[in-house]
């Protein structure tokens, strides 16, 4: 009787915090197609969160690194969301990202992203979630696809 209390006990705590597994690092964003998107719903793959401007030349810079990696491996392991900040107008975003061949998610970026994930105070921004959706790196400054794809092979990161 107290081993089936213990697993009631424990299952019932299970469900209960179940959805907080993420709560360190978890976001609800949604993009300017109007589709949500959680840290959550990408368990099993690398997450890549990277805050930039359209009148930054580092963040043009790694668009098209950033494009490449997410065309090829969306369908295995990679999820990129952009976040866009420092904008004149959601006319202005659409227009550099039609530009720039952007096929990855593109959120408008606000007070209210960077509380969920982090600040905005540089750009470029890359938040990388490895599969288990914890946070494991944050880098200021441009990331290349080379540098992401090292450090998504680190096993320690895993």
């Amino acid at each position: 009787m107290k081993q089936l209390k213990k697993l009631l006990f424990f299952l019932t705590f299970a469900m209960i915090f179940q959805p907080f597994a993420f709560a360190e690092s978890a976001f609800a964003l949604k993009d300017v197609s109007g589709t949500a998107h959680h840290l959550e719903q990408y368990k099993g793959k690398w997450v890549i969160v990277n805050y930039w401007a359209t009148w930054c030349p580092p963040c043009l810079e790694e668009v098209p690194e950033l494009v490449a990696l997410f065309d090829e491996r969306k369908e295995i392991d990679v999820m990129v969301i952009g976040v866009v900040f420092d904008y004149e107008s959601p006319e202005e975003v659409a227009t550099y990202v039609d530009d720039m061949l952007m096929s990855y998610p593109i959120v408008l970026g606000n007070d209210g992203v960077a509380k969920q994930i982090g600040s905005a105070a540089v750009l470029p921004t890359t938040y990388v979630y490895n599969p288990s959706g914890r946070l494991v790196k944050t880098k200021r400054g441009l990331v290349t696809r080379q540098y992401l794809e090292s450090l998504m092979a680190q096993s320690e990161l895993k």
